[in-house]
């Protein structure tokens, strides 16, 4: 997708952080905007903020955990705009515990937000997309935890963002003929508000974690706008990744050379295993 001019995007997460970055960005671009998120004050102020930037940027309140709620949230989308053709789904939390202790409902919360939200996105957009047969794109917010696993009790946060990985490994290829490119995006830390992911955690999910036990964003971490202009390049040039850090490569080497000296190993002995 080289113009965005005219075109149509859906982004959740929309009301701060990397969501609000690419709002802007595809309105700065020539895109109709829909920014879903579940933090109705939040989103009314960026919708304030927002006011007479692009052709035209909405907000609709969406829980990505409930599908009937993006749904309705996609329908909203496609009876303001007709056509959608870029769908970003961006929302994630997170929930850090000692490894032993973390909860069932903080594994339920992050798994529905950060997996079933992508998992949601697509079933209510991508029969659209085929339909209107102007092709498209999918962005799905992973992260480098995807890829190396973050631990220190955020095991439920990578596990889900390695799913995300796979899912778009797997839509890409599945979706490529129907000229529909998909865009997995791996940042390292930036500066956003996932940290104080626990604002909106749903009442269905209990009481929300000790604070205390996670991070904090660490200096020099990349602004959302960076990450943005990143995301619309990788549109453009329909890449499948989208790393933001080039700093982590080494890390994410040392993961690789371990698992192909597994298999170095596996090689060696493979007439003993027979």
């Amino acid at each position: 997708m080289q113009d965005f001019a005219g075109k149509a995007a859906f982004v959740t997460g929309g009301a701060s952080g990397i969501g609000l970055a690419l709002g802007r960005a595809f309105a700065e671009a020539g895109c109709r905007v829909m920014l879903a998120d579940i933090e109705e004050p939040a989103l009314a102020e960026v919708m304030r903020s927002l006011e007479g930037l692009g052709p035209d940027i909405r907000g609709v309140v969406c829980d990505v955990a409930d599908p009937d709620s993006v749904e309705r949230a996609a329908n909203a989308a496609i009876a303001a705009f007709g056509k959608v053709h870029i769908l970003c789904n961006n929302a994630g939390v997170g929930a850090a515990s000692s490894i032993d202790d973390i909860p069932l409902a903080s594994w339920r919360w992050v798994l529905d937000v950060n997996l079933m939200g992508v998992v949601h996105g697509v079933r209510a957009f991508l029969p659209h997309m085929r339909a209107h047969r102007e092709g498209g794109h999918i962005v799905n917010t992973a992260s480098m935890a995807g890829m190396i696993a973050a631990g220190r009790g955020f095991e439920p946060y990578s596990a889900t963002k390695f799913a995300v990985v796979a899912m778009s490994e797997g839509l890409a290829g599945e979706l490529q003929p129907l000229g529909i490119g998909v865009t997995v995006l791996c940042p390292g830390w930036v500066r956003t508000r996932i940290l104080e992911s626990r604002r909106n955690r749903q009442e269905r999910y209990g009481r929300a974690p000790d604070v205390s036990r996670y991070p904090k964003i660490p200096d020099g971490a990349m602004e959302p706008e960076a990450v943005a202009e990143r995301v619309l390049a990788a549109i453009r040039d329909d890449e499948l990744y989208a790393f933001t850090h080039p700093e982590m490569r080494d890390a994410l080497k040392e993961r690789f050379e371990a698992i192909l000296a597994a298999y170095d190993k596996l090689d060696s002995s493979n007439g003993a295993l027979q």
